[in-house]
């Protein structure tokens, strides 16, 4: 399924101009913006590359950003069907597009399932990559009891047939967002059953120590768990689902504590949205001082 092109029309703030490739035979969108070294930023649940859209300027600036849509959001293809959807069909887009895209020298920027993806991703070719940005995200094995505020989520989530996705990104944001923003992360969701991605994805984070994605998130914090390049964690204040996960990872990751501890004051889950110009000035003062 393929979201009209006319729902994209007008969007504000978002005067980018659209880029497409076929991945395993699904169409992905992506916004590429700037010159240089990639800076790959990857949305989570339920958002898409419009997310990022107050960080591009700023980041564009420092290299050649580069902002996809998972498939099943955005401007990139749906499928039908809950179960179509799984973390290896993502992961597996995901690692490919890269490939396909021949990137090298990669920052990567990630937040909500972007890190969940992401990260474990970076394991798996870490030749590719020169330093992370980790943001209100986490590496769920499934080993662990989740927090109450994700378990709150997912149970909502199971229970929808149509989610209603401005409600979700509103509920996650401190700011006040207008009905045009609103709009805009309604976009690439017609009918309800262009949402079967959305409703799926929480179901997807592994809650007990042998769900399907658990050994593969485990390899990616072994991998973590020695990392040295480069890498920038930065949480928000005020987002009941990951919160707390900034030390988890200050403690994983050897380089991150070679960061200042950074916390967006006044953020919700979606701190890209919240304080999207704040957060990438300091990306931004990361890459510079952390040159390749």
């Amino acid at each position: 399924m393929r979201t009209p092109d006319e729902r994209f029309q007008s969007l504000p703030d978002f005067p980018y101009q659209p880029h497409y490739i076929e991945v395993n035979r699904l169409r992905m969108h992506y916004v590429r913006e700037g010159a240089g070294d990639p800076i790959l930023c990857l949305h989570g649940e339920p958002t898409w590359a419009y997310l990022y859209r107050k960080m591009i300027p700023t980041l564009a600036q420092v290299g050649c950003v580069i902002a996809p849509d998972l498939i099943g959001f955005g401007r990139s293809d749906k499928l039908p069907c809950r179960e179509d959807y799984s973390v290896a069909l993502h992961a597996k887009q995901v690692t490919d597009f890269i490939t396909q895209l021949n990137l090298w020298n990669v920052t990567l920027v990630c937040q909500d399932w972007g890190g969940l993806l992401g990260l474990p991703m970076v394991a798996e070719m870490p030749d590719r990559f020169a330093r992370v940005v980790v943001m209100n995200t986490f590496i769920p094995t499934g080993d662990e009891q989740p927090s109450d505020g994700f378990l709150r989520w997912r149970g909502f989530a199971a229970k929808q047939t149509d989610m209603d996705i401005g409600f979700v990104v509103q509920s996650g944001c401190v700011s006040k967002l207008s009905p045009e923003v609103i709009a805009a992360y309604n976009a690439p969701f017609p009918e309800a059953s262009y949402k079967a991605g959305a409703h799926q994805f929480p179901l997807l984070v592994p809650i007990t120590p042998d769900d399907p994605a658990s050994e593969w998130m485990r390899k990616g914090r072994t991998f973590f768990s020695t990392w040295t390049r480069p890498a920038l964690v930065m949480f928000s204040d005020s987002d009941p689902v990951t919160r707390g996960g900034e030390k988890f990872f200050r403690r994983l990751i050897p380089s991150a504590q070679n960061e200042p501890e950074i916390m967006i004051a006044q953020a919700g889950h979606f701190l890209q949205e919240d304080k999207g110009e704040e957060i990438a000035e300091q990306i931004k003062q990361f890459i510079e001082r952390r040159p390749i």
